[in-house]
């Protein structure tokens, strides 16, 4: 019997899709390192797997994200209104050192702030994760250079996250690791990484998703419920993920992963609910009473009405279009000619959330990342909508250098913020669509073009439909002649969508 030192590579790990042969932007862009893997490449042989490259890759990014917050970490944050704005390297991170309590070693949630925000606006697990950081910051010298400190801990202890959302998203799609260089190498991705603490968040929900992927349900939802605890939109996937298992008859393992997302979320809130419930409540509150803000399509029809709408009116308006958004979702997901992938309809309900909400934060973009790459790993796709982030990330602080910097009007007048914004709706649109078009035409998904099913749908993975409606019950129709691999659907339980 050989030994695992030399049986080859392709006995444990399944073929491996290489961008740079089936996707023409990834092939152009193999040229700067020497052009596209050759078919005689010794793949798994050596330290340097995919995901270990990836990693280095993404940590290296990350630091020049760093790079580029250089001139607000010498002086924007502190001095002048507007240096931090025309920089473009704001962060939220220094400023709330301070402004939240941390400096003063005032508890979050339990001790009240002064000025305006009476407790910590976040949920118990980022306002953790910003105390851990407190802690390891030094107490002495200026204020000045404590948050210098607290901005480069934070921005470690982020980095750690990053790392973490490259090596899942490698590793989601057994088939596909490379498919997460374009998380590592997103530049929305690091010049949005350190603005505020959206990566914990992600890391979590990143995790959550590699845990679905391999069948693991309980793990899968105490992970997502703590990224719930850190942060709002990852509770959404749980309503795809319902609707999947509807379909595929499922029931036992969506219930495994409701309960373990219910538990982790009562274990970390629960304390501070008992004893600090004002404290703990201020995240809910903040949000429902927060009026239209940046970003969003609900800004540019306020600042073009004599009458703006009311923030009650606003929500009660954006909590409607939500619902109609997750009802179009269920319906696509049950009438489908095919069961969609777990990773596109994950996508699809996080942008309706950010593209319906009165309020759109530049690193809000953290959050699609990941999912844009695991339900549409398209170059071409995601660097158009990557354009338009940057275009939109540039587009705000511009804005608000023009607005702070009084009558030198330095930046972007607000009609150019406006189209700044179009850009950016239009930009997660587009993205939007092409994973729309991937599921009403299997054969275009380049995924499934490649002989899988589902490959991070975990249980959904090759599983027969129970429960269909419309066309999907019917064999799908097919918009082009492919002759590429065909994946036996709905075939025996354990067939995990392999080509045939």
């Amino acid at each position: 019997m050989p030994s695992a030192e030399s049986t080859p590579a392709s006995v444990h790990e399944p073929d491996l899709v290489r961008p740079s042969k089936d996707d023409e932007i990834a092939r152009s862009g193999s040229e700067f390192i020497g052009g596209p893997l050759g078919r005689r490449a010794l793949l798994g042989t050596s330290w340097w797997t995919p995901v270990r490259v990836i990693a280095l890759v993404a940590i290296g990014v990350f630091a020049l994200g760093l790079v580029q917050k250089a001139p607000c970490y010498d002086g924007g944050w502190f001095f002048g209104a507007s240096t931090q704005y025309t920089h473009a390297c704001y962060s939220d991170i220094p400023h709330l050192y301070q402004g939240r309590g941390f400096a003063d070693g005032l508890v979050p949630y339990f001790d009240k702030l002064p000025g305006d925000m009476q407790y910590l606006e976040y949920p118990v697990l980022t306002g953790v994760f910003m105390e851990v950081a407190a802690w390891l910051t030094p107490g002495s010298g200026s204020i000045q250079h404590q948050e210098q400190w607290y901005w480069m801990v934070n921005a470690g202890m982020l980095m750690v996250c990053a790392a973490i959302i490259v090596v899942c998203v490698s590793r989601t799609h057994a088939r596909r690791p490379w498919d997460g260089l374009l998380v590592a190498l997103a530049p929305a991705f690091a010049l949005t990484a350190t603005i505020n603490w959206d990566l914990l968040a992600v890391a979590l929900t990143a995790s959550a998703m590699l845990m679905w992927a391999r069948g693991r349900s309980l793990a899968f939802g105490v992970l997502l419920g703590l990224a719930t605890a850190a942060k709002l939109y990852p509770v959404f996937l749980l309503g795809p993920l319902f609707v999947l298992c509807w379909r595929a008859g499922k029931w036992r393992d969506f219930g495994t992963a409701l309960g373990g997302a219910v538990v982790s979320w009562l274990v970390v809130n629960v304390p501070v609910m008992l004893f600090a419930f004002d404290g703990w409540s201020k995240f809910y509150t903040f949000s429902q009473e927060r009026g239209v803000d940046f970003g969003s399509f609900w800004l540019i029809l306020a600042q073009n009405s004599t009458d703006p709408l009311s923030t009650d009116t606003v929500n009660t308006l954006a909590t409607l279009l939500m619902l109609l958004s997750c009802a179009g979702i269920a319906a696509l997901t049950l009438t489908a000619p095919r069961r969609p992938r777990f990773a596109q309809l994950a996508f699809l309900i996080v942008a309706a959330f950010i593209l319906t909400n009165k309020v759109y934060s530049p690193q809000y973009v953290l959050w699609m990342v990941p999912l844009a790459v695991l339900a549409r790993p398209k170059w071409r796709d995601f660097l158009i909508w990557q354009a338009c982030e940057v275009a939109y990330f540039l587009g705000i602080w511009m804005y608000l250098a023009y607005t702070t910097s009084g009558n030198a009007h330095k930046g972007l007048p607000t009609d150019g913020y406006h189209w700044a914004i179009g850009l950016h709706l239009l930009g997660t649109a587009y993205l939007c669509a092409m994973v729309l078009r991937d599921i009403l035409m299997p054969e275009r998904d380049v995924v499934r073009r490649a002989g899988d099913d589902d490959p991070s749908g975990g249980v959904l993975d090759g599983a027969e439909d129970v429960f269909v409606l419309g066309p999907a019950a019917h064999p799908p129709r097919h918009a082009a002649q492919f002759d590429g691999p065909q994946v036996e659907w709905g075939s025996e339980p354990g067939a995990n969508g392999r080509s045939l």
